[in-house]
């Protein structure tokens, strides 16, 4: 088993998409992913310059859309990533954290929906089965916010500068759009399931 380490902001647009096609890496190689959410403005552009960008990622994020034939409709602008990535800490204990990623990123970036108020999370652990109240809990838990203070801090020391993030050793894929690299380096590694 080979560990990749995954670098994910449930706030980045370019996470949307990956959730969309990351799933070879899991399904296709002998892979252990190694899951690092982290929350607020870790791993993404400071708010000065995310105001700036916006308007050119969202242009880029529908070229991407389209070619993946996906709904795009942006969240408020406002929206906190930091509950759900906690949340997803308890959705990974419970081996629902795949339909939590896929759930939470088609609420925030097809359904334009706020991720951090509660019913949105109430609604997301009821369409993949998990307790709405103990995911809830787990959104505000102390230890699972002190844990993605920690992976941030552990992004750092890997190099990690930006979301999603693909870590497999010395080697880091940044970016959905170096998927296929990271598919790739496995296959080079002898990774392959087949």
């Amino acid at each position: 088993m080979i560990d990749v380490k995954f670098y994910f902001n449930f706030r980045s647009p370019y996470c949307y998409l990956a959730s969309k096609t990351m799933w070879p890496i899991i399904d296709d190689y002998n892979v252990n992913m190694v899951w690092r959410p982290v929350g607020g403005y870790d791993l993404r552009s400071v708010p000065s310059r995310a105001k700036k960008k916006m308007p050119l990622a969202r242009q880029d994020m529908a070229r991407y859309a389209r070619r993946l034939g996906i709904p795009v409709s942006p969240p408020p602008v406002d929206t906190e990533p930091t509950p759900a990535g906690a949340a997803s800490l308890y959705a990974e204990t419970e081996g629902k954290l795949r339909e939590y990623i896929i759930e939470t990123m088609r609420l925030e970036w097809a359904e334009a929906r706020n991720i951090a108020e509660d019913d949105a999370l109430r609604e997301i652990a009821r369409r993949i089965d998990l307790d709405p109240d103990a995911l809830l809990n787990a959104s505000k838990n102390e230890n699972n916010l002190a844990q993605l203070e920690r992976n941030a801090q552990e992004a750092e020391e890997d190099g990690v500068i930006g979301v999603p993030s693909f870590v497999i050793g010395e080697e880091i894929f940044w970016g959905q759009d170096r998927i296929d690299f990271v598919l790739e380096h496995l296959r080079e590694l002898r990774a392959s399931k087949v």
